[in-house]
């Protein structure tokens, strides 16, 4: 452990935008539950949930695993207000605090975070006075630590950082996928932090998933180390050794994964420079590789006047590049099912503005239309 802001806290950190569900939709708590235990029993601390993480069963799972369940010194939380969803003024915005506070059940906050700041929504949470809000929770001792999580190009960082010089940390998408990633600016981001003398907490470092199961270019070059670390195993090291680093998230779905993640960051040790040149070479693949690089984050569809289920159609398509047995008209029409298709987009650019990673959404969805039948 490393101690950051006051605080000694375990390399890995329990992201919980991806919780198990059960076949009704709803999240599946005595599985959640068990994950905590093991996250717990295993040194880890940290919990990032949000407001509008699952519309709110996020938190209130966390209350159910976590805050119902063990004492409130023996975890931090950090949960996020996001003044561009699910409000519609001030006060609707500033009542998302209270409502998580409520939700989670934790009596104050270890960290909070202005959540998702890009170029599309910044000036929102100017608008609503949302700064000034979170900085006398603070002094009210209701937040201890406070910052933004961030999607968006370093020029708006330096922006936002050099007017706000209050606030503690910074959560950043950083991943070996996008740290030279002109769309993501992982590594540029990073330094612009580390320039400020903020701290960063770690976002998507197996980028939703993609590195978990990465091409089959990626996992030859793991493959051949005979590490017997995961693919995953290999994201979360690779993130957790970048200097000033808080904790790493990783928004683990299910046991087994809180088991992997845990069996290569209890013990965490830096890459070494031999790791490092292996990263190196996956950088290569996946430089050549011209998968749709998509988290499933799902922000892009919750505003689609269309109801285009963006990131699945994405993910059929490349997973058509990759399998010549690939179905891909069958899967497609099921992911499409009683929704909107490729060829139903309007280009209202909603999508667009809302997407962390920056990517031509109507663009690739006019190629998507090809897998039509």
């Amino acid at each position: 452990m490393e101690q950051y802001l006051g605080q000694d806290i375990f390399k890995l950190g329990f992201g919980l935008m991806r919780l198990p569900k059960n076949a009704d939709g709803s999240i599946d708590i005595p599985q959640v539950q068990e994950m905590a235990d093991r996250f717990l029993a295993a040194g880890g601390t940290y919990f990032d949930t949000a407001y509008v993480y699952d519309s709110g069963a996020s938190e209130a799972a966390f209350k159910a695993a976590v805050a119902d369940r063990y004492p409130r010194e023996s975890y931090v939380i950090c949960t996020k207000l996001c003044a561009w969803q699910q409000c519609h003024d001030e006060e609707s915005a500033k009542q998302q605090f209270y409502t998580s506070l409520e939700r989670t059940g934790a009596g104050y906050f270890d960290f909070y975070l202005l959540h998702a700041l890009q170029r599309a929504n910044y000036k929102k949470f100017d608008e609503y006075h949302i700064w000034d809000f979170v900085a006398d929770l603070k002094k009210q001792g209701l937040v201890k630590h406070w910052g933004f999580s961030f999607h968006a190009d370093p020029e708006l960082l330096e922006e936002l950082l050099d007017a706000h010089p209050e606030i503690d940390f910074v959560q950043l998408q950083i991943n070996y996928a996008d740290w030279e990633n002109p769309g993501v600016n992982s590594r540029r981001n990073w330094e612009i932090c580390q320039a400020h003398g903020k701290p960063v907490v770690i976002m998507e470092p197996v980028k939703g998933g993609v590195l978990a199961d990465p091409i089959p270019e990626v996992k030859a070059v793991l493959d051949q180390t005979g590490s017997g670390l995961s693919y995953a195993g290999w994201a979360l090291r690779y993130a957790a050794s970048i200097g000033g680093v808080i904790t790493v998230l990783s928004g683990m779905s299910n046991l087994a994964q809180m088991d992997d993640n845990l069996s290569c960051m209890k013990d965490f040790r830096p890459l070494t420079q031999a790791e490092r040149g292996v990263i190196r070479e996956a950088q290569k693949a996946l430089d050549a590789d011209r998968s749709i690089p998509c988290t499933s984050c799902r922000y892009c569809v919750k505003g689609c006047p269309m109801d285009i289920p963006i990131p699945d159609i994405f993910t059929v398509s490349n997973r058509s590049k990759g399998s010549a047995h690939f179905r891909t008209v069958r899967e497609y029409n099921v992911v499409t099912r009683g929704k909107g298709r490729a060829s139903d987009c309007i280009q209202c650019h909603q999508c667009e503005d809302a997407c962390p990673q920056q990517l031509p959404i109507i663009r690739l969805l006019e190629e998507c239309r090809a897998l039509e039948q």
